[in-house]
This record gives structure tokens, C-alpha cells and sequence, in this order.
């Protein structure tokens, strides 16, 4: 039991914090990542000695699916507040302001949607790849992907031309 402990200890310390970013990617907020990393960690812990190879995929799945579970089983979704955007975009050379907006609209779109973005975007996974994490079509991943775009597009003008502009500048 020492010797698991001392892998599960290991795994945790180094890919801890990759993980965190993952979950805040799916929760939007740093005190919902902690508890869905949290529990993601207690189930792997308890399937620890069956668990062969990379863990971190099998960690990153249960992320995915208890981010989509939670959100399923709530039958209503708190609304998120946000604040009104700016009719025009500041235009500098600091990215931050556009970070910003980006943070506050993804937390406006729905766990899934959100889900989808984070599989596709920031881990890099192709559309099957995406569909067999959570578990759903390609066709499915294909539209809430679309969705999710096109909502960030309107809750952030002129994403599309800073995106484009700052890929220019790197």
C-alpha cells in the first residue's frame, strides 16, 4: 500500500498543476477547478492500483466527465452575470484585456460547450478524439464546437481580427 501511495503522491506532485489548468479550463473559476481536480484524484486513487500506464488521460477523462455529469444533473444553471463589453475593443500591444474577455465569455457558455472548446483547443484533440472522451458523436462535437465559437464571437467583438493580428505579430 506504502509503494501506491508513494506513485499516487509522485503523479500528483508532478502533473498537478497541468491538471488544475485543465479543470479550470472546464470550471471557469479557480475554487470549482480545486474541488473538480479534487475529486477526479480521490476516484483515480481508488481504481490507483488498476490503473496501467499514462494516468493522466484516465485523470483528464474523469475531469471531462464529472464536468459534464455536474452539469447535467442540476436542472437549472445559476445564471453568470456579466459585465456589458466595450463597443470597442483597446487595441495594444498587451493581450491581457482580450484574455479577460475571453475568461468571462467562456464562463457564460454551457459545461459542455466548454468542454468541447477545452478537448479541441487547448489539449489539441481531434473531433474523435473528442466525441470518445465525452462519450458522444462526432456530428455532436462538430455543432457544439460551432456553437461555442460562434457565441465567443458575439460576446467578444472583433475576436476574430485580434486573433488574427496577434498570430501576425508571434
Amino acid at each position: 500500500m506504502a509503494e501506491v501511495d508513494g506513485e499516487f503522491t509522485a503523479f500528483v506532485n508532478e502533473r498537478g498543476a497541468a491538471l488544475l489548468r485543465v479543470a479550470y479550463a472546464l470550471a471557469g473559476n479557480q475554487h470549482a477547478a480545486e474541488d473538480l481536480l479534487q475529486n477526479a484524484l480521490a476516484k483515480a486513487y481508488a481504481r490507483w492500483p488498476r490503473i496501467r500506464g499514462d494516468a493522466e488521460p484516465y485523470v483528464k477523462r474523469i475531469l471531462y466527465h464529472d464536468q459534464v455529469s455536474g452539469w447535467r444533473r442540476r436542472a437549472r444553471r445559476p445564471e453568470v452575470p456579466l459585465a456589458e463589453l466595450p463597443e470597442r475593443a483597446a487595441t495594444g500591444e498587451d493581450d491581457s484585456d482580450l484574455r479577460l474577455l475571453l475568461r468571462d465569455a467562456l464562463r457564460a457558455l454551457p459545461p459542455r460547450q466548454r468542454a468541447v472548446l477545452t478537448l479541441r483547443y487547448l489539449e489539441d484533440l481531434s473531433v474523435e478524439q473528442t466525441a470518445a472522451l465525452l462519450g458522444c458523436r462526432t456530428g455532436t462535437v462538430a455543432s457544439q464546437s460551432a456553437k461555442a465559437l460562434a457565441k465567443l464571437r458575439q460576446l467578444v467583438p472583433g475576436l476574430d481580427e485580434r486573433t488574427s493580428r496577434a498570430e501576425v505579430t508571434r
